[in-house]
């Protein structure tokens, strides 16, 4: 009761001050920016007003323009950069970095650095970046994998980035000042809007697909069925634009990516660092729940669960541990959230779906399959080098596609993603793909014997023993009295 009379006081503190609040980056259209910035770049403006009109009209209309915030404040460089050079008399970069912003915004630049987000460019020693590189090849690489993960720019001889590695806003963009990342990837440029950063298909650019499905998910789920039907009668309740972004003040209607992932909270403060309150590592082969620890260095890194976690003070990968958050802690963080528009009991109850379901997917499907993967390599079955056996193909789509796609289903409530185009595609993958394949390899009776070792689970008993003849007879009878006499053999 005492977490409701708290939790309605401050709602009701924020929506009197939504009501009182003008968003920040409301503006008219057409107005000129205010008289401040660098004083040069208005001549910058003037020439591109003439050359790049819709890039000036952009900028023009966004906040920054309209505070005069002009692009020498944003491009200007120094001597010592490595992406300098001379333009109209003015030393320039064409790159606008993180540590560019962090001029403005240091606390959000900072988030952002120590997030999953600016780590995204690292990926040059993964299975994925091995299946671009050399399955699929450098050029699907540059313009597939490196315009979401980012990739390392390189400067040519004249200061300004090589075609091979520019354009690029990847989340994870090595940058040549040693920053990580780009703000324009979610904040468009040169709009820079945090409206447009706030709604879905923004965030759709990267997390969608066969790996990552999370807008699919999210559209199917009861958040994106809102959010549309809101965007088609009156997006203005979105509050997209406001200067706050409160979970069920600022967005009371439905929530975005966002607001779960970044918005403020009660007791909570609003975060760039985005994998913040996220306690299950949904990505691996056998997920994991995740504490989280930060370094003095800007840095952050996730323990699995039942690892050893370094002390606050302590020293870990070359620097000091600052701060240790459980996945306990990163988990009250997201209920927080959730409290804003949902009860107790709903918000622990979704949760002890979420675990009973991961649970699952691991115990039946991904440690068995993982376990005689590794037993393969041992006996020499399979080359230690990846993807050059069929069966390590079955293996990756059932951890990698459908497995992935199974358990943010569960995390985001998509039941279709959870079911028909998750666990019952990994289920199908695994009895009638990889079994057989397996078979293929070390003949029937080793993988009889390899599969009655590892898929212990009670959940494989109808695979050994066939289904439940009881069972069988009532779905029977069901179909028949739907469908007439004969409907099911």
């Amino acid at each position: 009761m005492k977490r409701f009379i708290i939790a309605g006081a401050y709602l009701m503190v924020c929506a009197v001050a939504l009501l009182l609040s003008t968003p920040a980056d409301a503006r008219v259209q057409g107005q000129p920016g205010k008289d401040w910035g660098n004083p040069a770049g208005k001549e910058c403006a003037e020439c591109h007003m003439k050359e790049n009109f819709g890039l000036w009209q952009e900028w023009n209309a966004s906040q920054h323009g309209q505070n005069g915030i002009n692009c020498l404040d944003c491009h200007q460089a120094q001597k010592n950069d490595p992406d300098a050079f001379t333009h109209k008399g003015q030393l320039i970069s064409i790159l606008v970095t993180p540590k560019d912003c962090a001029r403005c915004h240091p606390t959000e630049v900072k988030e952002q650095q120590r997030s999953h987000h600016a780590t995204a460019g690292q990926i040059l020693n993964s299975l994925d970046n091995l299946l671009g590189e050399v399955i699929g090849g450098p050029a699907a690489v540059v313009v597939g994998c490196r315009q979401c993960h980012g990739g390392k720019v390189e400067i040519d001889a004249k200061g300004r980035p090589t075609m091979d590695t520019w354009p690029n806003t990847g989340i994870g963009r090595i940058n040549p000042d040693g920053s990580w990342g780009s703000c324009a990837a979610c904040h468009g440029r040169h709009t820079f809007s945090r409206a447009q950063a706030r709604t879905p298909d923004t965030c759709g650019k990267c997390h969608i697909g066969p790996d990552h499905p999370q807008l699919e998910v999210y559209n199917e789920s009861k958040h994106g069925i809102l959010y549309r039907a809101q965007t088609e009668t009156d997006p203005s309740k979105l509050n997209l634009h406001s200067d706050k972004w409160v979970a069920g003040v600022d967005n009371p209607i439905a929530p975005t990516c966002s607001t779960c992932h970044m918005s403020e909270a009660q007791g909570l403060a609003k975060t760039h660092d985005v994998g913040e309150r996220i306690s299950w590592n949904l990505r691996s082969p056998v997920s994991n729940k995740i504490n989280l620890v930060r370094l003095d260095n800007g840095k952050s890194f996730d323990v699995p669960e039942g690892k050893p976690v370094p002390k606050v003070g302590s020293q870990a990968r070359g620097a000091k541990v600052i701060e240790v958050l459980t996945w306990e802690n990163r988990r009250e963080m997201m209920e927080t959230v959730c409290y804003a528009c949902h009860g107790e009991k709903f918000v622990t109850g979704h949760y002890k779906q979420l675990d009973d379901f991961v649970e699952l997917y691991n115990e039946k499907f991904a440690k068995p399959v993982k376990a005689i993967m590794g037993e393969l390599k041992k006996m020499g079955k399979i080359t230690p080098s990846p993807f050059d056996d069929k069966i390590e193909w079955i293996w990756w789509e059932i951890w990698h596609h459908e497995g992935r796609v199974a358990r943010h289903g569960a995390a985001m409530m998509g039941p279709d993603y959870a079911w028909w185009h998750g666990l019952y595609e990994v289920a199908q993958h695994t009895y009638f793909k990889f079994i057989p394949e397996l078979e293929h390899i070390v003949g029937k009776e080793e993988a009889k014997r390899l599969v009655k070792k590892h898929f212990t689970h009670p959940g494989h008993d109808w695979y050994f023993n066939g289904m439940n003849k009881d069972a069988l007879k009532k779905i029977k009878a069901e179909y028949e009295k739907r469908y007439g006499k004969g409907s099911v053999q």
